[in-house]
């Protein structure tokens, strides 16, 4: 069941494809996770889009996998302009949070306040809210970078990013 990258092609770009038994796979066989990782590499946006829902996945189930790689998430997968990675990243950074060095959660912080300053997709930005403003309830100076962004999210056309940021201004300024 090797090959990840062939296994997550094809079918329709929002759907998993095989990507459950992907995860099943590296569950089942930890070794195989740089394989997995390693797909974030592909040519195909499908294949690295499937590639952070797996990463999603064997983080809620086994974070201790990722552990290892967090500095490759902060650097390499980091730099990949897509949009899904950078909403994963958001995601995964949250949950990893306790695993992370306080090194690891500044560099985070500057990926993600960058993603909230300058990405446009609603599902980057509705994630990437979510995260620092978890980090912000005690990190004095995030609270205070933060809440100028949100209120400029909150008037934001899309319902979805207006109400998630009213909503995070709400909860950091109770």
């Amino acid at each position: 069941m090797k090959n990840f990258e062939d296994r997550l092609k094809g079918g329709h770009p929002n759907s998993l494809g095989n990507t459950v038994e992907v995860v099943e796979a590296v569950l089942a066989e930890n070794g195989l996770f740089i394989e997995l990782f390693n797909c974030y590499f592909s040519e195909d946006e499908v294949v690295r889009l499937r590639t952070s829902n797996a990463m999603k996945r064997i983080c809620k189930s086994k974070k201790q996998i990722l552990i290892p790689y967090i500095d490759r998430f902060l650097t390499d997968i980091a730099e990949i302009d897509q949009a899904s990675t950078q909403w994963t990243l958001a995601q995964l950074f949250g949950m990893m949070e306790k695993e992370m060095t306080e090194k690891q959660i500044e560099q985070a912080k500057k990926i993600m306040k960058n993603n909230l300053a300058y990405h446009n997709d609603w599902i980057v930005l509705n994630q990437t809210m979510d995260t620092l403003a978890n980090w912000s309830t005690k990190d004095l100076d995030l609270k205070a970078w933060i809440l100028p962004h949100l209120e400029r999210l909150s008037s934001d056309e899309r319902k979805s990013v207006s109400g998630r940021a009213k909503k995070m201004i709400n909860k950091l300024t109770q």
